[in-house]
């Protein structure tokens, strides 16, 4: 029921902005550091609010729901280009050379298998010296009960400890840096931030 709410794109963003307040654009502020002419490949970028707190770069988005591309053809369209598919090898296609490739709240989504294509993708989909940036809900030891509980039921299945998703990316990313934020949203919640440069 709650993903079916929150597949609604005016839902997902009226969440948004109640749950993010005012550290809604710490994230591409702190971690993402987009440059004006940066390529940027989104994976699930839903309905791309992102750009909102990104300069002027060359962006991708990639999205399965339908509504969520509409939304962001809508609102930024003259900001990136959108695709309502999944991201694999052959929809990439000739899009490769990004400096940034992000995949905010999806690794989460995905079991093990699938989460380690989503990198190698991101990988191949990089030019060297390129960041994947990822955000997703965490499980850490001194967790609060109340964020344990919220992340518990999150929509996606597969929420890990830090070691989890830094194992997803030492494959083949050789410098990790993974940060851990609890003031991110406004309710309880602990993400962890991993930036994986090739």
């Amino acid at each position: 029921m709650v993903s079916r709410v929150l597949a609604v794109p005016a839902v997902y963003r009226a969440w948004g902005r109640f749950v993010g307040g005012k550290n809604r654009g710490a994230f591409a502020h702190d971690y993402v550091r987009a440059r004006a002419g940066d390529r940027v490949l989104d994976i699930g970028c839903g309905p791309a609010d992102v750009l909102q707190y990104l300069p002027d770069v060359d962006y991708t988005g990639f999205d399965i729901n339908p509504e969520y591309i509409a939304t962001a053809t809508r609102n930024y369209g003259d900001r990136g280009r959108f695709y309502c598919q999944r991201v694999n090898e052959e929809s990439l296609g000739n899009h490769e050379g990004f400096d940034i490739v992000l995949a905010s709240g999806i690794l989460h989504h995905l079991d093990d298998g699938e989460a380690e294509k989503l990198v190698n993708l991101a990988h191949t989909a990089l030019k060297p010296g390129g960041r994947l940036i990822t955000l997703d809900g965490v499980f850490v030891h001194d967790q609060s009960a109340l964020a344990r509980f919220i992340i518990s039921r999150d929509r996606g299945e597969f929420v890990r400890d830090e070691r989890g998703y830094r194992d997803l990316a030492a494959r083949l990313f050789t410098r990790i840096d993974a940060t851990i934020r609890t003031d991110l949203i406004r309710i309880p919640y602990t993400h962890l931030i991993l930036e994986c440069v090739k």
